[in-house]
């Protein structure tokens, strides 16, 4: 017999009664039932009841053991007793009479528990990272990435992809984050930077002739955390071929992810044939550029109703033609308490608050606005919305530009709380069409608002004769509940182009050069119309497992602080290796 296991904790049967059997695996826990010793020996693939009596010759070590003590076990298969079969465990019908125990490695008291999925301080479960690893829920969300990302590749394998690997030690480059830099050595005073992303490789590879790329790449990127962004690095599956318009890239991507997605989705509904939705159409219908399409609200424009009425704050707004009111409406929301609760939330989020009107029976308006500004306009927005008695509106107004995150967030809680939101499905969706350039009032100039490197709708000549704020790119996301999970563009591969783009966000030819030398050579010399998108992988496991936190779906993850506590990073470099180097530490004042 194998010196540990002769079968996993996951693979006895009924076939298997009267089997002399091994197992070896963590004590998951132990019950004593009037001297008769219960012990649930766990390993990755399972749990097998194991049961010690006074008579066995193990017993009196058996009373020894504690949870999370790493054992080996001999001894024979057999039945259950009637009534006490777990259907829940696929060894839930047979169990394992002990004759001989051995410790293989003993454990000290757990700084938290493994049995059980309760809520635990986060900085202990980050340290003791290989204990929480062990808890069902955490175990099963990582094995659920593992075939996640499998099928991933599988997908993309079927399609006609390739999969290239690309470095890690790279140059800077302007993707919209910081970089993470590393000091060369051999180059005193010089930096690699991690990759942002693989932007420059994937293109480079379409110039080389490889057609279809792939890979699930790693990113760098020295962000502020939050729940929905792990500091430091993060994994997407990374896409680019060549020879494609935009379409192109839609038809081949949309079936991968919804395939990713209906194979995991536990019989949860997924979107087929995704919306298309301009990115200003998004920000006006939901106030998002990654709206949450399983919410029904879509809000409206209804300025023409407070133009010059009785509701002077209104109406004096609507004087500047860039104002505008938009209306969410609020299907079954038409009470005063829980029109009064989203006044107190929109003061909570620093408004002054939410102006609203409800519809009472006999479809008459209430509330302060529908007091100032009459019933016909009343009735009017209400025939506008499509609403009904017991329902409601709220009103948002001011400069788009200003408030439509807001109008977005109070759309969201609206959702939520009328119970409108259908969490029980998967929506998808492109967003299209984002505009190519954006004012950036920090530096009081023009910048790249998204991937610097798409091609302008229009070209060379929308570059040369439009407002670079009315300019579109060939750019593309893909939503999925409120959260962006690809990114994508069909790329500017024109070299002219390529430097009148930068051009306009600031960037100098000779700099363009200095930056982006490879590509922009490649560029000289025969470049194919290309494009793709990257989609992150981190967050679509998150929406299949059906959690909010990526710290939940991931191995290591670092704390919202950026550090590493398992294995205490960032740390102090030695004076050796700082002189190695040839850098100087200058921490700030306190």
């Amino acid at each position: 017999m194998h010196r540990y296991r002769s079968h996993t904790c996951g693979a006895l049967r009924e076939s298997n009664i009267g089997e002399t059997i091994r197992l070896s695996g963590w004590v998951h826990r132990v019950r004593d039932h009037g001297g008769v010793l219960f012990i649930d020996l766990r390993d990755h693939y399972g749990l097998t009841q194991c049961v010690v009596d006074p008579d066995s010759p193990a017993f009196s070590l058996a009373e020894k053991l504690r949870s999370e003590f790493v054992v080996k076990m001999d001894g024979k298969v057999r039945r259950r007793p009637d009534g006490t079969d777990n259907d829940d465990l696929p060894t839930g019908k047979v169990e394992v009479y002990v004759s001989e125990i051995e410790v293989l490695g003993p454990a000290g008291d757990l700084p938290l528990p493994v049995f059980g999925d309760q809520e635990y301080p986060e900085d202990i479960r980050l340290k003791y990272r290989f204990l929480d690893l062990r808890r069902e829920k955490l175990h099963q969300n990582i094995m659920t990435r593992v075939e996640i990302i499998k099928s991933m590749r599988r997908r993309m394998e079927a399609q006609g992809f390739f999969e290239f690997n690309t470095p890690i030690l790279t140059a800077s480059s302007p993707e919209g984050a910081r970089d993470f830099l590393v000091p060369s050595r051999i180059h005193p005073g010089k930096f690699y930077a991690l990759p942002q992303a693989p932007q420059q490789y994937k293109q480079l590879l379409m110039m080389s002739g490889f057609d279809r790329y792939f890979q699930i790449a790693p990113c760098f990127r020295d962000e502020d955390p939050r729940a929905d962004r792990l500091p430091g690095e993060f994994y997407q599956l990374d896409v680019e071929m060549s020879f494609v318009t935009q379409e192109d890239v839609f038809a081949a991507m949309e079936p991968v992810i919804t395939g990713v997605f209906e194979e995991f989705a536990k019989g949860k509904p997924v979107t087929k044939g995704w919306r298309r939705i301009p990115f200003a159409e998004a920000l006006r219908k939901y106030g998002s550029d990654k709206p949450d399409l399983r919410n029904s609200i879509e809000m409206q424009d209804v300025s023409e109703h407070f133009r010059g009425s009785g509701f002077k704050v209104f109406a004096r707004m609507l004087e500047d033609p860039k104002n505008q009111v938009w209306a969410i409406p609020a299907p079954s929301g038409g009470s005063r308490a829980f029109c009064d609760r989203m006044n107190s939330w929109a003061q909570g989020e620093g408004q002054p608050g939410l102006g609203y009107i409800m519809w009472r029976e006999g479809g008459e308006g209430a509330g302060p606005l529908a007091n100032n500004i009459g019933p016909e306009r009343t009735a009017a927005i209400r025939a506008q919305l499509g609403l009904k008695e017991g329902d409601a509106a709220f009103f948002v107004a001011g400069d788009p530009d200003k408030f439509w995150k807001f109008s977005g967030l109070a759309r969201n809680k609206v959702g939520e709380e009328l119970n409108l939101t259908d969490k029980e499905r998967f929506e998808l969706a492109w967003i299209v069409d984002f505009p190519m350039y954006e004012y950036n009032e920090d530096d009081k100039k023009v910048d790249f608002s998204h991937n610097p490197f798409s091609m302008p709708q229009g070209g060379l000549e929308a570059l040369k004769s439009q407002d670079p704020l009315t300019i579109k790119a060939f750019q593309y996301d893909i939503t999925c509940n409120g959260y962006e999970i690809a990114s994508g563009g069909i790329r500017n591969h024109v070299p002219e182009a390529m430097v009148k783009a930068f051009e306009i966000a600031g960037y100098g030819e000779q700099e363009v050069v200095e930056r982006f030398g490879g590509m922009y050579r490649a560029f000289q010399y025969g470049a194919p119309p290309h494009g793709g998108m990257a989609a992150g992988v981190d967050r679509i496991v998150m929406l299949l497992c059906g959690t909010t936190n990526l710290r939940e779906i991931s191995l290591f993850p670092m704390n919202q602080q950026a550090m590493d506590l398992l294995m205490g990073a960032p740390s102090e470099a030695t004076t050796k290796q700082l002189r190695e180097l040839h850098v100087r530490v200058n921490l700030p004042q306190k």
